[in-house]
């Protein structure tokens, strides 16, 4: 499962940030996810929830936040959200786009006491 490799290197970066002698506990973790990394999030949750036994973050709320697929559009010259890779440019209808946006995944931030 692609998902719990992705939870188990959340964890090592959480317990990094975590492995300080004024954090007791990580209560919330936000993640972005692009519109186009591949995550399914279910099984992400599923993941996350074994993957932080043990660790000071077990028991945090992760909190997923969706990013939007952008691209460049070569025939109009503007920045889009396009919501599948092969969509067309919404402004001209145009077919030459580079995504921009929307690979990525990434902690935002983290809530601890």
């Amino acid at each position: 499962m692609h998902e719990m490799s992705l939870a188990e290197g959340i964890r090592r970066i959480v317990d990094q940030a975590a492995d300080r002698p004024d954090v007791t506990r990580v209560t919330r973790v936000r993640l972005e996810i692009g519109r186009f990394a591949g995550v399914e999030k279910r099984a992400l949750a599923f993941a996350w929830e074994v993957v932080m036994r043990g660790s000071k973050a077990e028991g945090a709320a992760l909190e997923m936040l969706d990013l939007p697929g952008l691209a460049l559009c070569y025939d109009c010259g503007k920045t889009v959200e396009i919501h599948d890779r092969l969509d067309p440019c919404p402004l001209c209808g145009g077919g030459r786009l580079m995504p921009e946006a929307g690979d990525e995944m990434r902690i935002k931030d983290l809530e601890v006491i």
